[in-house]
């Protein structure tokens, strides 16, 4: 798990704002190639910061089963569209092709959206949430900020109640399946009694210390730098550029009750928006550049790094190879023979 990549270390702000844009044009996009490029920008960003192993278990085992599931269950409930491919007799009702490919589509925002917010959780810390909003909505801000980090902290303290329990013989995989139950049900009061404790410890510690009180200063360790305000720049530049081609039309997709996509023809069937070719393709490049700005900032700063050590090395053997010449000449100098006899006589040291 890497907790200190380059983007992370950059001001919150730009943290923030990153993460509200993909994960905004990722809830409320659904034209596939949005939702392809925010995948890849999330899954690659996942795969720096908590390793690759971790984000494919994740992806493979928790939320893809999610996206199979939703993907199922929408054509049973939703029955629009045009394209019917299977009867059900006791229902009366058809399958239709349009239903199942929006519930593959919801059941993929589902996955890309976990997927961001696992980057999310890693990179907005409470106490950068709490520097951005802590002025603004002091008690909204706290609650948020214990609510975003609700999950992992939960995650943490019931191993911790598991490896307690497990050694009194108390664990949900001894016994029979009553005890289990038993024991379940108390490692779930037990947590729950821990996380209300907690938050009333967190809340009286946060008004002992003046927290939300007019006129209440606080330290901060956050500095907007001028990479920082280039890095904004850059941000915003792209941004500004495929909203509008989305609002151009260039994320125009439509699943009822026929599937039209902008860019794409189906069955014989265009958008009725018109976006030229080159307007869609400047705005897909930009929201990949603005998915994968982590990942080339990464990558950016490694380079650098690289470098100043070949540029250090270089410098170092540079000046050991000095050091040896002058240590060779100082030898020579003392086993030549006219320099001791010279020596010998007295007239030089």
């Amino acid at each position: 798990m890497k907790e200190n990549d380059s983007f992370s270390m950059c001001h919150p702000l730009l943290n923030f704002f990153y993460f509200a844009v993909a994960l905004l044009f990722t809830m409320f996009n659904q034209h596939p190639v949005f939702l392809g490029i925010s995948y890849a920008g999330a899954f690659v960003y996942g795969g720096l910061l908590n390793g690759w192993r971790k984000t494919l278990k994740q992806g493979l085992l928790l939320t893809l089963p999610g996206l199979l599931i939703i993907a199922l269950l929408n054509p049973m409930f939703n029955h629009y569209g045009v394209t019917m491919l299977y009867y059900i007799e006791s229902s009366g009702n058809w399958i239709t092709l349009e239903a199942i490919v929006y519930g593959i589509v919801l059941g993929a925002v589902m996955f890309i959206v976990i997927q961001w917010f696992s980057c999310y959780n890693t990179v907005m810390t409470s106490d950068k949430f709490i520097y951005l909003f802590g002025r603004i909505i002091p008690a909204l801000s706290l609650v948020l900020s214990m609510a975003l980090r609700f999950v992992p902290r939960f995650l943490r303290q019931l191993k911790v109640i598991r490896n307690g329990q497990k050694a009194m013989g108390r664990d949900v995989s001894e016994g029979t399946v009553l005890n289990r139950i038993k024991y379940g049900l108390q490692m779930v009061s037990i947590l729950v009694t821990w996380a209300l404790e907690n938050a009333i410890e967190t809340s009286d510690s946060m008004r002992s210390r003046g927290y939300g009180l007019h006129g209440r200063t606080a330290f901060s360790i956050y500095r907007l730098t001028r990479r920082d305000c280039f890095l904004g720049a850059v941000m915003g530049g792209l941004f500004a550029v495929f909203t509008v081609g989305c609002a151009g039309g260039a994320a125009y997709a439509v699943y009822d009750s026929r599937i039209v996509m902008a860019g794409f023809s189906i069955q014989g069937y265009t958008a009725p928006v018109k976006v030229s070719p080159q307007l869609a393709i400047i705005t897909y490049i930009c929201f990949g550049i603005f998915c994968f700005i982590p990942v080339f900032l990464e990558l950016y700063e490694n380079w650098k790094f690289s470098q100043s050590r070949k540029q250090i090395g270089t410098e170092i053997g540079m000046t050991y190879r000095q050091i040896y010449e002058e240590l060779d000449g100082v030898d020579f100098v003392y086993n030549n023979q006219e320099y001791k006899e010279l020596v010998q006589e007295g007239k030089m040291l």
